[in-house]
């Protein structure tokens, strides 16, 4: 089965930055145009696209500066892409590093060069001489180029491209520097079994006696996510390319999940009363959305409305998973992000879900691959992040 649809057309390509609201529709809704008929593709909502690039609505561009560009060929746009200077990742990284992100384009090398030399010339002008990316527009947001899985079923935050664009990507200069893979976990009878934790040890029982768990309460959401923002933070704070999330952002991520969530959808471990563990699954979103299109008619969104007040999901994706940083390197925090899949496992048995989606796990993060790949031998998706030196401006 292919996966790409692009036939090379001849035409000069003009990159213009993104400046009317026209043209912020168009980049926002730009992939669902593009990519239409290629096979694998399925469109996002544009609302949740927007929730993502609208600088009225994503929280990034509180502590990031970013510009979006538009590639044109005879008067049609064919590429879109985000420069990125993001305060936040540069105090954490400790290094001035820029970044590209929202990348998406018709496989062409000449249309991916031009979108990427754009970028380039906009940091240089800012004295930045390294670019990394894509992300969009954050690294706790979509990652990563699509590189393996166009024809695996779609899932939420998961973005996709097609075959090609990281080989136009690599031809422009820039190195692979790290893959995010993702894992596809078929559930059953005796999923739970399949996780081999030593000893048959159970949370809140014999030598774990310290440790208990929370569910998820809307109720108490607000603070629970705070709680989160901050386990998160600190368990990943060691990894590539990790940007702290911050409280706006949580919260921003909060009211647009909140509708999909379920108390078993969470859980948090704590170890005599201290959060230290958590792992989160959000349902799938394209399993109710994906045969709708970008943009639903009126008799769509009764439809999505439906479907969503009845839980007509199948699948599901672990996006959350993560142990103190206090626990690192102890037998305990081995066991701990196994102990909390069970847990959602366990707590799943309410939920109509056949399978879940593992990911990202970092290709560097043994730890987290040796876990995945006890249950599903190979990653069924593959995400690329890139790194380019650039000349001074």
């Amino acid at each position: 089965m292919q996966c790409e649809a692009s036939n090379p057309q001849s035409g000069e390509i003009d990159v213009r930055p993104v400046v009317t609201r026209g043209d912020l529709r168009r980049f926002i809704t730009l992939p669902r145009h593009i990519y239409k008929g290629m096979t694998g593709f399925v469109s996002p909502l544009d609302m949740e696209q927007r929730h993502l690039l609208n600088p009225k609505e994503s929280p990034v561009f509180r502590h990031a500066e970013i510009q979006y560009f538009l590639a044109w060929r005879d008067g049609k746009p064919v590429g879109r892409i985000a420069a990125i200077v993001d305060l936040k990742a540069i105090e954490h990284w400790q290094e001035v590093i820029g970044q590209f992100g929202a990348l998406d384009a018709l496989p062409e090398s000449p249309i991916v060069s031009a979108l990427l030399q754009k970028v380039e010339e906009w940091l240089q002008k800012r004295q930045i001489s390294k670019v990394r990316g894509p992300v969009t527009l954050s690294g706790n947001a979509e990652t990563g180029t699509m590189v393996e899985g166009q024809c695996s079923a779609p899932m939420i935050a998961i973005p996709w491209h097609p075959k090609g664009l990281d080989e136009f990507i690599r031809q422009a200069g820039y190195k692979k520097t790290q893959d995010l893979l993702s894992y596809r976990l078929e559930l059953g009878d005796n999923t739970e079994e399949r996780f081999k934790v030593p000893g048959n040890l159970k949370l809140g029982e014999g030598r774990l006696s310290s440790i208990t768990t929370r569910n998820l309460s809307k109720k108490e959401i607000t603070t629970q996510g705070e709680v989160l923002r901050k386990l998160y933070n600190d368990a990943w704070s060691h990894k590539y390319n990790f940007v702290p999330m911050q409280d706006y952002e949580m919260t921003a991520m909060i009211e647009q999940i909140k509708p999909l969530l379920r108390p078993e959808h969470y859980v948090q471990i704590d170890q005599n009363g201290e959060p230290v563990a958590m792992a989160m699954v959000l349902p799938n979103l394209y399993d109710i959305a994906g045969d709708l299109g970008g943009a639903p008619s009126p008799l769509g969104w009764v439809r999505l409305g439906y479907r969503l007040a009845t839980h007509k999901f199948h699948s599901a994706r672990v996006i959350l998973l993560g142990v103190t940083s206090k626990l690192r390197g102890t037998m305990l925090g081995s066991l701990l992000p196994s102990l909390a899949i069970v847990e959602l496992m366990r707590r799943g048995h309410n939920l109509p879900y056949t399978w879940v989606e593992l990911g990202w796990v970092l290709e560097s993060d043994t730890g987290m691959r040796n876990l995945a790949e006890s249950l599903v031998p190979h990653p069924h998706k593959r995400h690329r992040l890139y790194e380019k030196e650039l000349p001074p401006a």
